[in-house]
């Protein structure tokens, strides 16, 4: 894996590389899966990470974190604390209760929805989406659009690891991504 970030933070990417763990034909044949809870493992390397994030938003004001279920609700709190911004979980169907809005995405063989709950967003929030990896983009398509549709403005989605060869940034569109790990 290679890093994508400074010069400066070199070391700690590198760092952040290492804890995560390529498992092939998982969870089916043909799909590498990229782990990162070895990251959680060593809190140096889960403080990097965290850092790496709050660094490159502390002075964008951000008042809106909003993290993808599952492993983006590990990042996205802490991330939103360090920010002082509000945090936003946003969950596959019939996870919330009270009323929901919702968007829908494409899978392989479907689709599936994100929901957050109505009044969680205000107009003109600043956010970011944060998720653990980024490789098809649908997901991180699905929650701009619900996000932008209750306005909100995404100034970019965050991510631990790009997996390029999905092309995930080319469906995002204007939207800016940016990944602490370019996966090669």
């Amino acid at each position: 894996m290679a890093a994508a970030g400074d010069d400066n933070d070199d070391a700690c990417v590198a760092r952040i590389a290492s804890a995560i763990t390529v498992f092939s034909d998982f969870p089916k044949p043909g799909i590498s899966f990229h782990d990162v809870t070895g990251i959680f493992h060593k809190p140096e390397v889960f403080r990097d990470t965290i850092g790496l994030f709050v660094e490159r938003y502390k002075d964008k004001g951000i008042t809106l974190v909003a993290g993808i279920e599952a492993r983006g609700f590990i990042f996205a709190p802490t991330i939103a604390l360090e920010l002082g911004a509000k945090f936003v979980p946003l969950r596959k169907p019939k996870k919330l209760p009270g009323e929901v809005i919702s968007e829908e995405y494409a899978l392989e063989y479907g689709t599936d929805r994100i929901e957050m709950h109505v009044g969680a967003v205000e107009p003109n929030d600043r956010a970011i989406i944060v998720d653990d990896l980024i490789a098809t983009g649908g997901t991180l398509c699905a929650a701009v659009k619900l996000l932008e549709h209750a306005g909100a403005e995404v100034v970019e989605c965050a991510c631990v690891i790009e997996l390029p060869e999905w092309k995930g940034r080319e469906k995002l569109g204007k939207t800016q991504v940016f990944a602490v790990v370019t996966a090669n």
